[in-house]
């Protein structure tokens, strides 16, 4: 009999695999472009399938790490990404992309530490509520110390600028924190302030402020040519797929005509060539994952594992969160971000701490198995 999660780990490899399918097929077209001139056709489906390949092999080391090991280095990995995310801002050091520098270059890779950051975040909190948990309903003591790690992340997220990244961070910090027992009260009021928060930084940056306006009128001309661009194609292509799609390959909106369609927008070319039902079987994998994130949290609590409870759970957290956002994005459902589909969209390091993260959630759940059978992990 196995000791681990099976099922988790196909539909781990079923959406990257899926995912990389469509990757090709998104960017099969893009060495037309001036941009990507001298680029082979299958050059994104290549290093994507090395990214997949290559993150396995490390997700299957990362398997082999103890759960306390984690937790005992939680805190210095936080540090650590937090000095990370602090040289993106560095000149020379950090790498510029469509505005944005988010990318340290490490001349043979690029790293994102901002991805990092959600798999750290994720350990920081849950070990901060472990250790904290006669605090939890001190303000003082309890939430402030978290809510200024967090604030500091959010601060050198917004200067790269990446506020996507941040609000997946908040709510992962937040949401760890409830299920920790945080008081109630204190949660609701210090989730209101942060949407003022968000919204006050919205307003204050002219550029935000026109992609919020362009996003609840996309059809407007001026809009539709502008900063609302991305989402009328990503609109008109799932229009076009209607329930059935086009068929694999037979996109017209990825022929140059939405940008990033094999990264952010990938969504929307499984729309158009797969239809209602290609984007339906994405939504469910991706339900079943964030489900199953939940049960072996609830499983691991039920044994008196907390820490390994609110990992999984901050895991499912993560994934959900990051996931919703980007299809909400694709489906005019929510303003523009910078957020990939985790597992599926085009990018090595996205998939690589993707898969950490998994690795990580496989291993909480063969301990739980391990424990239930009277033995030790």
């Amino acid at each position: 009999m196995m000791d681990y999660d099976q099922m988790l780990v196909w539909v781990t490899m079923l959406l990257m695999l899926f995912g990389m399918v469509m990757v090709y097929s998104a960017s099969i077209s893009l060495p037309d472009s001036p941009k990507y001139v001298g680029y082979t056709n299958n050059y994104f489906l290549i290093r994507q399938a090395l990214f997949i390949a290559f993150s396995s092999v490390v997700a299957l080391g990362v398997f082999q790490i103890r759960i306390e090991i984690w937790q005992k280095y939680a805190p210095y990995f936080f540090v650590i990404t937090l000095i990370l995310l602090a040289a993106v801002l560095i000149p020379g050091l950090g790498k510029g992309v469509n505005g944005a520098k988010r990318w340290l270059s490490l001349k043979v890779i690029n790293i994102q530490p901002s991805e990092l950051m959600k798999l750290f975040v994720v350990l920081y909190a849950a070990d901060y509520t472990v250790r904290k948990q006669e605090f939890m309903h001190k303000l003082s003591k309890g939430f402030m110390p978290m809510a200024g790690a967090v604030g500091l992340v959010g601060l050198l997220l917004l200067l790269e600028p990446d506020l996507g990244a941040f609000g997946v961070i908040v709510c992962i910090a937040m949401g760890i924190l409830f299920l920790g027992g945080i008081n109630g009260i204190w949660f609701g009021g210090i989730a209101t302030l942060l949407v003022g928060i968000f919204s006050l930084v919205i307003m204050l940056s002219p550029w935000r402020r026109e992609r919020i306006f362009a996003y609840l009128n996309p059809w407007q001309e001026d809009n539709a040519l502008g900063k609302a661009y991305q989402l009328s194609h990503s609109l008109i292509a799932f229009g076009r797929g209607e329930i059935f799609g086009v068929g694999l390959g037979g996109s017209v909106e990825k022929l140059h005509y939405l940008p990033e369609a094999h990264t952010d927008f990938l969504l929307a070319v499984i729309g158009e060539e797969l239809g209602f039902a290609g984007v339906v079987v994405v939504v469910y994998l991706f339900y079943w994952l964030v489900k199953r994130a939940f049960d072996i949290g609830r499983q691991s609590i039920a044994l008196d594992l907390t820490f390994s409870g609110l990992t999984a759970k901050g895991i499912g957290i993560w994934i959900g969160v990051q996931a919703f956002i980007n299809m909400g994005v694709n489906m005019g459902l929510l303003p523009t971000k910078g957020l990939t589909l985790p597992l599926m969209s085009y990018g090595g390091s996205g998939v690589l701490i993707n898969c950490i993260g998994l690795a990580i959630l496989l291993r909480i759940d063969f301990e739980n198995r391990v424990l239930m059978r009277g033995g030790r992990a």
